[in-house]
């Protein structure tokens, strides 16, 4: 229990005090920690995968992968790369990926 509070507080420290998915500001008693890779998609338990999120988003993200998440909330993503500091650079730039290309124009899409 002791080693999950101080995985939230530096998550929650690391990530601006916000929610990295909607900006909403957090606190100890409202943070929940997320694993960006789920555990269930064979993510691990470790500060470079753990963001702090508000309890609607964590749910709303569920067991999808960070790129299937952004594909289908691109607000999310594009506050994932702005207060997600301590997760993997290539976490980051898979989310800058899938926001770029949720924002692409129709045409540009069909280009890709």
């Amino acid at each position: 229990m002791a080693r999950k509070q101080a995985l939230r507080k530096g998550a929650l420290r690391d990530c601006g005090q916000r929610c990295v998915y909607c900006a909403t500001r957090l606190d100890q008693r409202t943070a929940t920690l997320d694993h960006v890779i789920p555990v269930a998609r064979g993510g691990a338990h470790d500060i470079g995968n753990l963001v702090s999120a508000c309890a609607p988003c964590n749910r709303l993200k569920g067991d999808l992968l960070p790129f299937e998440f952004f594909a289908r909330h691109p607000w999310a993503g594009a506050n994932f790369v702005r207060y997600a500091r301590n997760v993997t650079r290539a976490l980051k730039r898979g989310a800058r990926r899938a926001v770029s290309l949720a924002f692409a124009e129709p045409d540009d899409r069909m280009a890709a």
